[in-house]
């Protein structure tokens, strides 16, 4: 009759959250097995573990090679239009093993970038940029031109 007693005054306790009873379960034959506590065998339970450890790596991996991608990206946009480098993005990229390249996708579309104002900047690209003008609209400009430099000219030659 004592040991029940003490038994339920020690789940009462144990229930409003003060802890007390633990070594009572201990006393008893109760385990405090964290796989019994999931339904699983102990093998089941470390087999669940090194899977879940395995899966948390794959995703930091996949984590960390996206963090290094995205440096890559922004390293190559201050080359391009000559920002100050990041040191936090040559530090990511490092941490990825050096071994990060753009994302197939964005490759594609820095060369399709590279490609067009490589032929804005050819003749042939300036030739087509004239081709879509107005010729009204090339008068305009160059008259405008010519009443500046002829303005110039005037205010710095007095002969004229």
């Amino acid at each position: 009759m004592a040991f029940l007693m003490k038994s339920m005054i020690s789940n009462q306790v144990k229930n409003l959250g003060f802890g007390g009873g633990s070594e009572e379960n201990k006393e008893e034959g109760g385990t405090s097995d964290p796989a019994a506590a999931h339904g699983m065998t102990r093998e089941e339970y470390e087999e669940y573990q090194k899977q879940m450890i395995e899966e948390k790596m794959e995703r930091d991996a996949a984590f960390t090679q996206k963090k290094a991608e995205r440096a890559c990206l922004r390293v190559h946009l201050r080359e391009k239009y000559r920002l100050p480098k990041s040191e936090m993005d040559e530090n990511q990229i490092q941490m990825a093993g050096d071994d990060v390249d753009l994302p197939e996708d964005l490759r594609k579309m820095v060369n399709e970038d590279q490609e067009e104002e490589e032929d804005k900047d050819s003749i042939l690209g300036q030739i087509q940029n004239l081709q879509n003008m107005d010729l009204d609209t090339i008068k305009e400009k160059a008259q405008a031109t010519f009443s500046e430099i002829k303005q110039t000219a005037e205010q710095k030659c007095s002969v004229m």
